[in-house]
């Protein structure tokens, strides 16, 4: 078997990526799976998807590690004090990612729900597309899969 945790398997709230061989009978993996459930989640998959669990799950809390940060230097110069700022940023995070896998909605329609016409969301967003956040995630992600099936 291999597996691939993240990091937010720390406070139970992770993600871990599971691949067996032909040689891991079915009592095995039910018995690996429900060990890797007691720090979050865990998802069987196939060998040929263990590259891009790196970019999208493993790595990725790095990117959202980031953005947080981004989130609370703004407000920080804004005027709200850095601890409050992190606060805020993280529970915002928190939430949205809460409302993507409660709801079932798709994260475009939960965006939109936000955006208020001719509102401050619609516009923050327009500036996000304008710099290129979206392809620079998505070129980020690339990159960190590709790294991955080098090693």
């Amino acid at each position: 078997m291999r597996t691939m945790p993240n990091t937010p398997a720390l406070v139970g709230e992770g993600i871990t990526a599971l691949c067996r061989n032909e040689n891991v009978t079915e009592e095995e993996l039910d018995r690996v799976v429900t060990i890797m459930k007691g720090f979050g989640k865990c998802e069987v998959i196939s060998e040929g998807l263990m590259d891009v669990v790196v970019s999208v799950s493993s790595s990725s809390p790095a990117y959202v590690f980031m953005f947080i940060e981004a989130m609370a230097d703004a407000a920080v110069a804004d005027g709200m004090p850095r601890a409050q700022a992190y606060e805020f940023a993280a529970q915002a995070v928190l939430g949205s990612a809460k409302m993507v896998l409660e709801t079932g909605k798709h994260p475009g329609e939960l965006k939109d729900m936000v955006c208020s016409p001719g509102g401050t969301t619609i516009e923050a967003v327009r500036v996000l597309e304008e710099k290129g956040m979206r392809s620079a995630v998505i070129e980020a992600m690339k990159a960190c899969t590709a790294k991955a099936k080098g090693l």
